[in-house]
């Protein structure tokens, strides 16, 4: 990605329109600090005619009566242009927000596009009308799309969570206003460029990059019928305020603390290769990172000591580099906060077993080492509040039943492992952790299962089935006496 991108138009209903207002959002290369972008402002009256082509879209539209293998197709066309443009979306994702360029090919460009086929997958298989007994008689239950629905994506895996938002609402029926975050709207052109060539209807997709204010407006427009929100908890408690003054139906993808869990009986080496990708994913700019590391005390200098040489061993750079693994961090504002954390923990009484400070070399760019704070007690700040940087602390503890404890005592529930060298014993103690994906000598993200969050990790599901369910509604209709099953 090379010169200053420049979009002067907002996508509204399928078409690129000039916008109400004249504000616009410059985007700022987290490894140079210079201007790489800019683009319009959606302003509330930008969100009101996207919200209106979108009503009548749903209301009066072909898109949520066409049969649904037409829909199909048309996201089926969505989802293969991200397999042909998928480079050029790595390469715009990691320009703005720092990922290392392999990794954004995998999670970011390919990972959205299998976001696309598993909600077509789901679509496919879903049951939208089942008959069955009644207490007064037969009854027919199904499913129709909930309407207009405003999707609020963030800026660390944009495309990631915009697919994992519109795929389901728009197989589902429903029209869809997206608000991209001020950090991240470079690649939602991309979006929009392979949405209208792929043959939507008037009305039913607008895409407005905004900040907070514009996306509370979204949030509580009265035109609105469902709300997706993937962010911080405290953004996610304002959304869930704004949306019930409508009785707005909300999903809520939030913050996470995960453990990474390491019994007694694990390999090093493997617990170590699979733990640290896991940790520092995306400079450590996932909801999902295990960013607890629990270690057995008996065991607990020699995998401090492999966690931290292996920690110093990732490649540090520029995201558009193949070789980086850790990038810059998306604003100053993130580098600062883990910079703070670092030294908030040192305070507390950790100790810094790799990492620490800023990485010597580069002289601009929003850069943290990647860091391992040691003798991190779960009392602690930096082991109970999301960091969301490259800042990962190892916690010892005494036995299972310890480790079970600690990694339950956290606000947030949202994923987590743990590493064994037996697996039955794994399931077994994955069932007793309180978060909504967990994961057995491995680390992974199933898009043909339900993700999400306990606690204040969020408000119900994405992927799978139950993540589809989101955005239909359930109707049941009383069938006549003596009516027998088609």
């Amino acid at each position: 990605m090379g010169g200053l991108v420049e979009h002067g138009k907002l996508f509204i209903g399928g078409e690129f329109v000039d916008p109400v207002g004249t504000g616009t959002i410059e985007v700022v290369s987290p490894h140079t600090e210079q201007v790489i972008g800019r683009v319009p402002h959606a302003a509330e009256a930008d969100v009101d005619r996207a919200v209106a082509a979108a009503r009548r879209a749903f209301d009066e539209g072909p898109w949520p009566r066409m049969p649904l293998e037409e829909r199909i197709a048309a996201v089926t066309r969505i989802k293969d242009a991200f397999a042909v443009r998928h480079e050029e979306i790595a390469r715009t994702i990691s320009a703005q927000n720092g990922s290392p360029y392999s990794w954004s090919v995998l999670a970011q460009a390919l990972g959205a596009m299998m976001v696309w086929d598993a909600a077509i997958t789901v679509a496919r298989d879903h049951p939208y009308e089942v008959e069955r007994a009644g207490v007064l008689g037969p009854i027919l239950v199904r499913r129709e799309p909930v309407g207009v629905v405003a999707a609020v994506v963030p800026w660390n895996v944009p495309q990631f969570t915009a697919a994992a938002k519109l795929g389901p609402a728009l197989l589902a029926g429903c029209t869809v206003v997206l608000k991209p975050s001020p950090e991240s709207p470079l690649d939602a052109y991309l979006l929009a460029d392979i949405a209208s060539e792929a043959g939507l209807p008037e009305g039913v997709l607008s895409i407005l990059p905004a900040g907070r204010e514009t996306g509370e407006y979204l949030v509580g427009h009265p035109g609105v019928d469902k709300v997706s929100f993937t962010g911080s908890v405290a953004a996610g408690k304002r959304v869930m305020e704004v949306a019930a003054r409508n009785l707005t139906r909300v999903t809520l993808e939030l913050g996470g603390k995960s453990a990474a869990v390491v019994l007694p009986d694990a390999d090093l080496d493997a617990a170590v290769a699979g733990i640290v990708p896991a940790a520092w994913m995306n400079n450590g700019q996932a909801c999902v990172a295990q960013t607890r590391i629990l270690a057995p005390r008996s065991r607990y200098d020699e995998f401090a000591g492999a966690l931290a040489a292996a920690a110093g061993a990732l490649v540090v750079g520029d995201p558009l580099d193949p070789a980086t693994q850790v990038g810059p961090l998306v604003a100053r504002r993130q580098q600062q906060r883990s910079l703070d954390y670092i030294r908030t923990g040192q305070e507390e009484g950790a100790k810094v077993l790799a990492g620490g400070g800023r990485p010597p070399g580069p002289e601009r760019g929003w850069y943290v080492e990647p860091t391992l704070l040691g003798d991190v007690d779960n009392r602690m700040r930096v082991a109970r509040e999301e960091i969301f940087g490259p800042v990962i602390c190892l916690l010892p503890y005494e036995d299972e039943d310890e480790a079970l404890a600690i990694a339950n005592d956290s606000d947030y529930g949202l994923s987590g492992s743990v590493w064994t060298g037996d697996a039955a014993r794994g399931v077994d103690f994955a069932r007793r952790v309180r978060t909504g994906t967990f994961s057995v000598n491995t680390f992974s993200l199933d898009m043909l299962g339900p993700f999400g969050g306990y606690k204040n990790s969020g408000l119900g599901r994405e992927f799978g089935p139950e993540g589809y369910d989101a955005y239909l509604e359930h109707k049941m209709i009383h069938l006549p006496p003596g009516h027998r099953a088609s």
